[in-house]
């Protein structure tokens, strides 16, 4: 009797990456599909569909490789859990972009195999993705690395630091509120369509930064998002209390040192966290703890620029122990625990977002199984 595999995921724009990735996962046996819904996608993406549900699940069935398929009827990153249980397939198959913790946990609960995909296109074609399909749009997104929270005036007011931020083309379809600043480049997009025009670099992210916090912005987004996306490379901008804008930005587009992130960075796909809860409630915000945070966002700059592994992992994680000192609730028990998976492994390690979904990125001298990597705007 064959074995039964399961895939899902969005499978919108349909083309060859999707038949050779249907292709492999049914070389393992009879492969069912289970589709994210319009409305799951949009919460997800922050975007409509180009094709609906109906039509990608239409096209989907339509491929010979195929046994059933069906739109899964949960919500979110796992919206597929009801249709698993029913399902009860031997394999669950993802691809390295598509595996997370939660799926990994749900695998080993009911106790079926989780296979992880390379994404290798089929001979003779070229790889294939639906953001790069979608447009050819060049904005990119961001991360900081390193002493995040220090862009908001009431944390730089106990105490200045900077804020140590990286630029990243669009090669993955990041989720809304997973701490790439996905918001801040909706925005850009608005502004600039598909790439940041020429000119004098600070000027555009300020005009990018204005553009999102109008006059009278109840919550105004730290400027570092703006920075961030509009600067290539490494930049290290330094906040005095109380300021919105940073007092210096230094940029650093040094290759070996670009090529030094891009090599021990790693991206694991969180859930994202329950709506209920309030990342500003519960904090600790005081010069002490802005202060750890600052400290450890200096070391993880200078620690860069040496290129010392064990430095930027000390720091990195420091950075984010400090955060978490001012913010409590940027983590709980369930992140945690993901984090407990890579303690003996990683040498760093720290959320892309106050949100506490998104992506746990880790600082590593070895491959992380099922991690994506990044590269960062030259």
């Amino acid at each position: 009797m064959k074995k039964k595999v399961f895939v899902s995921g969005c499978f919108d724009m349909l083309h060859s990456g999707h038949v050779a990735f249907f292709r492999e996962a049914a070389t393992h046996g009879d492969l069912y599909v289970g589709l994210g819904s319009d409305k799951t996608i949009f919460n997800l993406k922050g975007r409509k569909t180009i094709n609906t549900d109906a039509e990608r699940l239409y096209m989907v069935r339509a491929i010979r490789y195929v046994t059933d398929a069906w739109i899964n009827s949960g919500s979110g990153l796992m919206d597929f859990e009801q249709e698993v249980r029913q399902l009860k397939p031997d394999i669950f198959f993802v691809n390295e972009d598509g595996y997370t913790p939660d799926k990994q946990k749900l695998c080993a609960e009911i106790g079926i195999e989780l296979l992880v995909s390379k994404r290798e296109p089929h001979q003779g074609l070229p790889v294939r993705s639906t953001t790069a399909l979608r447009s050819e749009c060049r904005i990119p997104f961001r991360l900081d690395l390193a002493g995040g929270w220090l862009d908001q005036p009431f944390v730089s007011q106990h105490h200045p630091g900077p804020v140590i931020t990286i630029s990243i083309e669009p090669d993955y379809d990041f989720n809304d509120r997973s701490g790439m600043s996905s918001s801040t480049r909706k925005k850009a997009i608005q502004l600039w369509k598909t790439d940041i025009p020429e000119g004098d670099t600070e000027l555009l992210a300020k005009t990018l930064f204005s553009f999102e916090n109008p006059p009278g912005t109840k919550y105004v987004s730290g400027s570092q998002d703006a920075i961030g996306i509009v600067f290539p490379g490494v930049n290290k901008l330094d906040y005095e209390p109380g300021q919105y804008w940073p007092s210096a930005i230094t940029a650093q587009s040094n290759k070996e040192v670009l090529d030094f992130i891009e090599r021990h960075l790693w991206f694991i796909t969180l859930s994202p966290r329950n709506g209920s809860y309030d990342v500003l409630a519960d904090t600790a915000i005081n010069a002490e703890n802005a202060k750890a945070l600052a400290d450890a966002a200096l070391g993880c700059w200078d620690a860069i620029l040496q290129k010392n592994l064990n430095a930027f992992g000390h720091y990195f994680r420091k950075s984010f122990e400090a955060q978490i000192q001012l913010f409590p609730n940027m983590v709980n028990e369930q992140i945690n625990e993901q984090i407990e998976q890579y303690r003996d492994t990683a040498l760093g390690w720290k959320l892309s977002g106050a949100g506490g979904g998104g992506y746990l990125v880790l600082v590593s001298d070895k491959p992380i199984p099922n991690a994506i990597q990044v590269r960062i705007r030259r």
